[in-house]
């Protein structure tokens, strides 16, 4: 569908939060490689400057409309790191973006905290109040993110609980401040584990894709895509012996891995740094998007 409706106000945004802001897993497309494959299990984690995702593609959006109306394309910086714990995103991140002067800012994060089993979800929701109040006040206008409701999930469903009750809190904020949320855990296609990378934890291209419909619709603008959340159809039920054994493939594969980390006191993004540090157009071959 072609987008109508206000074009977009925001000059520089900046993207705040983890390796779900970030993009992990979704690789950005290049003139060598249209189509590039996800390392498989075991691989290494892709590179941070190949890794794409919503918050671009929001970017993208955004801009395209801006250059459309006869606009300077938008800026966009993305300050989000895999692993981050949301102090970290707090403490470093957001005065960052003030100091970049964004006026729209993604902040999204908190989930890496809550996968542990002693966290806080008041001392989070707390910490996201006041950094909302902080950007507010410099004029930026704020994009939250609730938490994906994992009740499919192996595992990582034990934490729903603790997603829910964070994700009321986020509402919450959003109303008393005159933030944007995108309702993450409304979307019906996420239910779907083709959403999915390997690692259940991560979007594939086109979670990523409808996530930045989703963000579009939090933002108050018409999506790009009117099936933006339509459920993909459904596939029939595999064997239970089949689903088993894919759960044990995923624990050794991912939760080992994972939970080694936290013993040894290790972060998948200690030696990554943001991927867009500095406020640029998004550039396409050779040119601003929407030029």
């Amino acid at each position: 569908m072609s987008p109508t409706g206000p074009v977009p106000r925001w000059q520089r945004y900046v993207a705040l939060g983890d390796s779900f802001s970030e993009g992990l897993w979704d690789l950005a497309p290049t003139a060598e490689d249209p189509a590039p494959r996800p390392p498989a299990a075991g691989e290494p984690l892709p590179g941070t400057g190949s890794c794409r995702g919503w918050a671009d593609l929001l970017a993208g959006a955004l801009s395209q409309r801006r250059t459309a109306a006869g606009l300077e394309p938008l800026l966009y910086a993305n300050l989000a790191v895999r692993g981050r714990l949301l102090g970290r995103i707090l403490d470093e991140q957001v005065p960052a973006a003030l100091e970049l002067g964004a006026d729209l800012v993604s902040l999204v994060g908190g989930g890496n905290d809550i996968l542990r089993p002693g966290a806080d979800v008041g001392a989070l929701a707390r910490g996201l109040e006041d950094a909302v109040v902080r950007l507010r006040a410099a004029g930026a206008d704020v994009l939250l993110g609730t938490g994906v409701d994992t009740r499919e999930s192996p595992l990582v469903r034990a934490t729903r609980g603790r997603v829910a009750i964070y994700s009321t809190t986020i509402w919450s904020i959003a109303r008393r401040h005159g933030a944007h949320v995108v309702d993450l855990w409304g979307m019906r296609s996420l239910a779907d584990w083709r959403m999915w990378a390997d690692d259940r934890i991560h979007l594939t291209t086109d979670g990523h894709v409808r996530v930045a419909q989703a963000a579009l619709v939090g933002l108050g603008l018409d999506p790009d895509r009117a099936d933006w959340d339509d459920p993909l159809a459904p596939l029939p039920p595999a064997p239970r012996l089949e689903r088993v054994r894919a759960d044990a493939r995923w624990v050794r594969a991912h939760v080992y891995p994972w939970a080694t980390r936290r013993l040894r006191g290790r972060s998948s993004g200690d030696v990554v740094s943001a991927k867009r540090p500095v406020l640029e157009p998004l550039v396409v071959d050779g040119a601003p998007l929407g030029r």
